[in-house]
């Protein structure tokens, strides 16, 4: 099974699809596929619900599909960096769904997992709670999280071999393995391809038994969202 793709595009063609529930990889700018954010957009897809820790910044990331109202939900933890985001929220035009950080990390986990729920402490007692089950476990009350499946995980990859086991590098990593495991379908970005057996397995942080798709990018921009420097 060839799972190495000419270009970003290709490797959407025939996966994606208007209102689909889809999660992306990255933290802020750090570890997101940039490029198959940008084949997404020009696919014109719309009305998607997307997974992610937050949507980039204005223009770039996820900030790119927010600008062109592709998007109708996010189910995510964090929005400060994102002004766009922001107002569509604020406006009523973007429906958003609130998740505590490590909720959203274990509720991907678990949907790679095949486990359809869990419970947490996190939560309880807060608006994150109402409507949801609540149950005692040994005096604590925990609240219980189903877990997410995305129909379409896309992912950023430092390396990756032609049967998908994969490489990221260093805090690149983030969300991007349990957005990889969850996805129904997973596509992956990646800046580098070698040959199948060239990666130790000791060194695979992820088995490509998780990967369906990759496309290869070598010159991400990795913009920065904030930088900070001290005098010299």
């Amino acid at each position: 099974m060839n799972k190495v793709y000419p270009n970003a595009a290709a490797a959407l063609d025939g996966v994606v699809k208007d209102g689909q529930l889809m999660a992306v990889g990255g933290f802020g700018l750090c570890g997101i596929p940039e490029a198959l954010i940008e084949a997404l957009q020009q696919s014109g897809v719309k009305g998607l619900t997307v997974i992610s820790n937050n949507a980039g910044v204005d223009g770039f990331g996820l900030g790119k599909l927010l600008a062109t109202r592709q998007i109708r939900k996010m189910i995510s933890s964090y929005v400060g960096e994102n002004k766009e985001f922001e107002r569509q929220y604020l406006a009523g035009e973007l429906e958003l769904e609130f998740t505590p950080q490590g909720t959203l990390a274990e509720k991907l986990r678990a949907g790679g997992a095949g486990i359809p729920a869990f419970f947490t402490k996190t939560g309880v007692g807060t608006i994150v709670a109402e409507g949801k089950e609540t149950r005692e476990f040994d005096g604590q009350t925990y609240v219980m999280e189903r877990s997410l499946a995305p129909e379409v995980s896309l992912v950023k990859a430092y390396l990756a071999d032609k049967s998908g086991n994969l490489q990221f590098r260093r805090t690149a990593r983030n969300f991007n393995p349990n957005v990889a495991q969850a996805g129904k379908i997973t596509i992956v970005e990646v800046e580098k391809i070698v040959e199948i057996g060239e990666i130790d397995p000791d060194q695979v942080h992820l088995p490509g038994i998780f990967v369906h798709r990759i496309v290869l990018n070598t010159t991400p921009e990795k913009r920065i969202e904030q930088r900070t420097t001290r005098k010299a």
